[in-house]
């Protein structure tokens, strides 16, 4: 814990700007709930299974998430084959085997072959793991799915596990008819279909929000940049509102680990542990910066008035309350137990913000979704000090 601390005093001290209540408190949330090593998440020291060499096939392996569990892999020294259609960041990994195929109609590159692991981070195409899990069921020793947090159905109770959360409701029969379903009941599916055919060798992970360099959704992206700019932010609810997100750097670093220790079961993939106040999320953001800046905090019902959204023009946030209590406070001992770390919030601030800038200009000055624009925001500000009677305060 102490590494941490200093850790996160370090890299606000060199960005500067930081308000001295600011850094205490978002310095304060993660050294008392994070699991980092004090050589922090992913050090090469003896962990286990280094030396012991899998052969891992990456279904996919390009895109956001992909990238970084390959690049970790081969830094373990693992043999890694991507399957995917050769389309997407092509100049990626050459000195590795690519098969070249369609998960919709040609899997042919995958047969006669054989794989310690496969990863498989579909979409959301139920039909895609059943084609391939049974292809690979005598080929393969076990099958990782990549699913989501939204598989469950209720979050109003805190401290739920992955063994314990509802999950929706979907009949199986759907995947035979083609149905096409939202994401949270095809990720279902998707699960449905990988324990169907790999049973106790399959090993099913369900992040939340995967954020950091690279995510182009910008729902964690959103507030770097939002800080970053300085002046007057709106800052929703009242501060106290508990969020979870996983960093894509750890969430591969955990991905490498388990598939070394032969992991397998169910798991959720979050962070941290409890779950991070939102004030300290934005004062831990800001410590990273040298903006001049400003929290303004609306209270929640005030935004739904004004149709700023949790998750959508207010990213990462929901009120934690009703069937939204527990959304940001799952229970991850077992997931602690099994190896699951992360980095400061400092090292992620950063990083992102800092590849954010390298963005195209049209991508960088006009974010992904529906994040509060920077008019919609002035708009509100205004309402809420007319409302309110006061000028804009900083939450202390």
């Amino acid at each position: 814990m102490g590494t941490t601390r200093r850790r996160f005093l370090q890299q606000a001290a060199v960005a500067g700007g930081a308000t001295a209540a600011g850094l205490a408190s978002a310095n304060a949330a993660w050294a008392a709930s994070d699991h980092i090593g004090k050589d922090g998440p992913g050090s090469s020291g003896s962990e286990p299974g280094q030396g012991n060499p899998l052969r891992i096939l990456v279904l996919g392996g390009t895109g956001f998430i992909g990238p970084h569990i390959v690049q970790r892999a081969i830094d373990r020294g693992h043999e890694v084959t991507l399957f995917n259609r050769g389309r997407t960041n092509t100049h990626l990994f050459p000195d590795i085997e690519n098969l070249i195929g369609d998960r919709e109609n040609d899997l042919e590159a995958l047969k006669g072959r054989s794989w310690d692991l496969v990863i498989d981070n579909a979409r959301d195409n139920p039909m895609w793991v059943r084609d391939s899990a049974t292809l690979l069921k005598d080929a393969v020793e076990r099958y990782l799915f990549t699913s989501t947090r939204s598989v469950y159905s209720d979050f109003s109770r805190v401290g739920m596990t992955a063994l314990d959360a509802p999950l929706q409701e979907v009949d199986p029969e759907a995947v035979d008819r083609g149905d096409r379903l939202a994401y949270g009941p095809s990720k279902v599916l998707c699960e449905l279909e990988t324990r169907k055919v790999f049973a106790d060798r399959s090993l099913i992970v369900r992040p939340g929000l995967i954020v950091g360099p690279g995510d182009t959704t910008d729902r964690f992206t959103y507030w770097p940049w939002r800080i970053d700019r300085g002046g007057e932010v709106l800052a929703p609810g009242d501060g106290s509102d508990p969020c979870m997100f996983i960093d894509v750097r750890d969430l591969a670093i955990w991905y490498v680990r388990l598939a070394e220790e032969g992991t397998t079961g169910i798991y959720n993939a979050l962070c941290p542990k409890g779950g991070l106040r939102f004030d300290h999320l934005l004062y831990g953001i800001k410590a990273t910066t040298t903006a001049d800046v400003s929290f303004t905090w609306v209270d929640a019902d005030f935004c739904a008035e004004h149709r700023v959204r949790g998750y959508a023009e207010m990213p990462l946030w929901y009120p934690a309350v009703g069937r939204r209590a527990g959304f940001a406070r799952f229970d991850l001992s077992r997931e602690v137990e099994a190896g699951l770390e992360w980095r400061p919030l400092a090292d992620t601030a950063r990083d992102t913000l800092a590849w954010h800038k390298t963005r195209p200009p049209e991508e960088r000055d006009s974010l992904a979704g529906s994040a509060l624009k920077p008019d919609r925001e002035k708009e509100v500000l205004a309402a809420w000090q007319a409302r309110s009677g006061r000028s804009s305060r900083e939450a202390r």
